[in-house]
């Protein structure tokens, strides 16, 4: 069985135990996202998908479409709410410049959304996936290589 335990490592891209490390902390991310909602911040993204990706995640909250709206009154109407804001746009080209702009204008209303939670889901996933939508199976992924290599290790 020492064989086979080896072929499954070897199979994988990285080492087993950065893939256990990535997910444990994209699951605190999740977890903090749920606070965030859980205090009722507004979570700004892009498009439905997104929201159908984090209600995936079993986040549930007040999410708001920055794609279909001005950008300047989005901005304002996010700002004159008083509730604290997380940014968590796609870190493609279109959804860094998004998160740029938005993150200007709501300072120059002085207002300071949440950046970090998006900032370090990058981080950590940027080489595999480009956006939201496609955290759950990202997360899935992990789960499932993670379970598979524990199963296997013990053999």
């Amino acid at each position: 069985m020492q064989r086979n335990n080896s072929h499954s490592k070897r199979t994988l891209k990285v080492s087993f135990d950065i893939y256990q490390k990535r997910l444990e902390k994209i699951e605190d991310l999740l977890d903090e996202l749920q606070e965030f909602v859980r205090d009722g911040s507004i979570i700004v993204v892009e498009g439905k998908r997104d929201i159908f990706a984090l209600n995936a995640l079993g986040l549930n909250g007040d999410f708001r479409l920055a794609t279909h709206h001005s950008l300047i009154n989005f901005c304002e109407e996010l700002s004159v709410s008083g509730q604290k804001i997380v940014i968590l746009t796609d870190w493609d080209r279109r959804g860094n410049m998004l998160a740029s702009k938005l993150l200007e204008n709501l300072q120059s209303l002085n207002t300071n959304p949440d950046t970090r939670v998006r900032d370090l889901i990058v981080s950590l996933v940027q080489k595999e996936i480009k956006d939201v939508e496609s955290l759950p199976g990202y997360v899935r992924k992990l789960r499932e290589i993670t379970k598979a290599t524990d199963v296997t290790d013990t053999f």
